[in-house]
């Protein structure tokens, strides 16, 4: 184990914690599925974000219609039902820095094929008759099921999504790209989140990172950045035009 430069202060002097990175992948997807509010990291404007886990191994097809040709590590959505792509890496894995970028890439180009509907089943197929509990334990008590899967398809309609890399450790080749696409996409939220493990004796201490939201991304979204009842009309419209065009398919 790498010493931190952290201590615990105890009755008996100060303890040092060491890092102790993941293992395995799985281990570090699991914690994502387990722990959500990871995905917030430290940035500010994330204070009080709530997630909900669609699935693990999301399936994205290429068209409608389609069987699925892509796995996403995991699906989310939040409180305003904006879809949550999150792909997870270590370090230690070289695709971490450039294949991962593509992989999202293609996720977020072909998250419009994903059909909110069968979002929906599988997530009440997955915890049965305890699904209504499990969102609103996740999302809050005042959410309506309803309205949430209605502002989720919404937004896939619209593009607007939030990809999230999260790793062990954000090389800085990876940064970089992240920060690019986060200033230069309107629609989409991007950003790297690194979780650190430290480590002494039986406590286990963990550090999420926010990387991405520079001043110039944070300026960029500000300037097509639109209110909460302006977002729900729009999901509204985007809800209607899915079912007429459904309609029209029959």
């Amino acid at each position: 184990m790498v010493t931190s430069g952290l201590f615990l202060e105890g009755d008996h002097g100060l303890i040092a914690l060491s890092e102790s990175p993941f293992e395995l992948e799985d281990d570090l997807q699991e914690l994502v599925a387990r722990r959500p509010e990871l995905l917030s990291g430290d940035d500010d404007a994330a204070t009080g974000r709530r997630w909900l886990l669609i699935r693990r191994e999301q399936g994205i097809a290429t068209g409608p219609g389609e069987g699925a040709r892509f796995s996403l590590d995991h699906l989310f959505v939040d409180q305003d039902g904006i879809p949550t792509l999150v792909e997870v890496k270590r370090s230690s894995d070289t695709r971490a820095r450039r294949e991962v970028v593509a992989q999202m890439l293609d996720y977020a180009a072909n998250a419009r094929f994903l059909e909110p509907g069968e979002l929906r089943s599988e997530f009440e197929r997955e915890h049965g008759d305890a699904a209504g509990e499990e969102l609103k334990a996740r999302l809050g008590e005042g959410m309506d099921p309803d309205e949430l899967w209605r502002a989720t398809a919404g937004n896939l309609e619209r593009g607007n999504l939030r990809l999230v890399f999260l790793a062990d450790k954000i090389l800085p080749e990876l940064r970089t790209v992240v920060e690019f696409l986060n200033e230069q996409l309107r629609t989409m939220e991007v950003v790297a989140v690194e979780v650190a493990t430290f480590q002494a004796g039986e406590i286990r201490v963990l550090r999420a990172r926010t990387i991405g939201q520079t001043q110039a991304a944070k300026a960029a979204k500000g300037r097509s950045r639109r209110t909460p009842e302006q977002l729900s009309e729009a999901a509204k419209k985007a809800w209607a035009t899915r079912r007429a065009r459904e309609q029209d398919a029959l």
